[in-house]
């Protein structure tokens, strides 16, 4: 499962090159791909035409493109004709096929400044115009969904799922592929008052440690009150976000705390120190652009993360732990796997050590 930094990558990547794009044409080809709209693919695609994305967003693991009305003061575009699509469309297998009305849109842009479209790099230039809609198209990868930008004339990929073309001269389209289709795209009103468009349905997902409005006092106060352990608090999205099972992993090891030591226990400045090594884990990996196991994680170009190179923990089962040289040992954990060394990471008195190297995989 993508964590914040691979999420993260994806939203720059989007940022720069659908940010402000009008779209066009919507082609839906796998109706599980937007099983979260109840209204059914017709009705998601004509929700969406004639629309500009707004600065794409993320909190945690989710991320967001707001969805803007086009204004009158949006910069012209070349026309092309702006339609709904569900099923085959351009040799991409689907369920069926629906055509909708062609009606004209104009192209303007807002944040991403970066060249306009059919610019030497392709990106959207920074054009204002048109106002909020007060909807958002909410994005989850799940295990396996990417989000590319493509050329148009690039052939589909296997597990192409929905296809979204855009009323400039670009070239480019936006592409949802997703082989095991655990993840998806819908639209969702905005939580009224969220200044950057959160969708209502994920309002109760906390904060994440990289945004700079995150409360430690209020994440400290709330981890007291848990009678849980650390691991399992840093992986509830309601108390902090974007946090999965590598990452979790790797700042516990920094913090040489045992995944099985209880929350009570936490002082507040074990805490906050643990908190930086959250941050310093993810800083450390949106650098090299995420972490890749296999080809199913990708930015919006395809190319793969490189910061499993890096890891120190996770994946590490009887390897030299880097600080001691002990042998790093796996426990089962919640159907996943805990990696770390029985030397730094001593387990808390209360808990036996459990038998490594058993129970299913991460």
């Amino acid at each position: 499962m993508p964590e914040l930094p691979e999420v993260e990558v994806v939203r720059r990547g989007l940022e720069r090159w659908v940010t402000g794009r009008v779209i066009a044409e919507v082609h839906v080809l796998h109706p599980r791909a937007i099983r979260r709209h109840l209204a059914g693919p017709a009705d998601f695609a004509d929700q969406l035409i004639g629309h500009r994305f707004a600065a794409a967003c993320r909190r945690g693991k989710y991320l967001w493109l707001p969805l803007d009305a086009v204004g009158a003061d949006a910069a012209p575009s070349t026309e092309r004709p702006v339609r709904a699509t569900t099923g085959h469309a351009d040799g991409a297998t689907g369920h069926g096929a629906t055509e909708h009305g062609a009606l004209p849109t104009e192209h303007g842009a807002r944040g991403a400044g970066h060249g306009a479209p059919g610019s030497a790099d392709g990106a959207v230039d920074d054009v204002t115009g048109g106002e909020a809609t007060g909807r958002s198209v909410l994005g989850h990868l799940g295990m396996s969904g990417q989000l590319l930008v493509q050329p148009e004339t690039a052939a589909d990929e296997k597990h192409l799922r929905i296809r979204v073309r855009f009323a400039d001269a670009a070239g480019t389209e936006l592409r949802f592929v997703d082989q095991r289709t655990f993840g998806g795209l819908s639209l969702h009103d905005q939580l009224p008052g969220a200044p950057d468009g959160l969708p209502d349905v994920i309002g109760h997902i906390a904060r994440d440690p990289l945004d700079p409005a995150f409360d430690e006092a209020a994440f400290y106060a709330a981890l007291r009150r848990r009678r849980t352990t650390i691991k399992r608090a840093l992986l509830d999205q309601s108390l902090i976000s974007g946090v999965g099972n590598i990452y979790a992993d790797e700042a516990l090891w920094r913090a040489r705390l045992h995944f099985d030591r209880p929350t009570a226990s936490l002082t507040r400045p074990r805490a906050i120190e643990l908190l930086g090594h959250v941050r310093d884990v993810m800083r450390a990996a949106l650098a090299v652009g995420g972490t890749s196991f296999d080809s199913l994680y990708v930015n919006v170009n395809g190319e793969s993360g490189y910061f499993e190179r890096s890891l120190d923990a996770y994946g590490r089962e009887d390897e030299p732990c880097r600080r001691c040289g002990a042998p790093m040992r796996r426990s089962p954990w919640m159907n996943r796997s805990s990696y770390f060394c029985p030397r730094c990471q001593r387990p808390p008195r209360a808990v036996a050590p459990r038998t490594a190297g058993s129970g299913p995989a991460a």
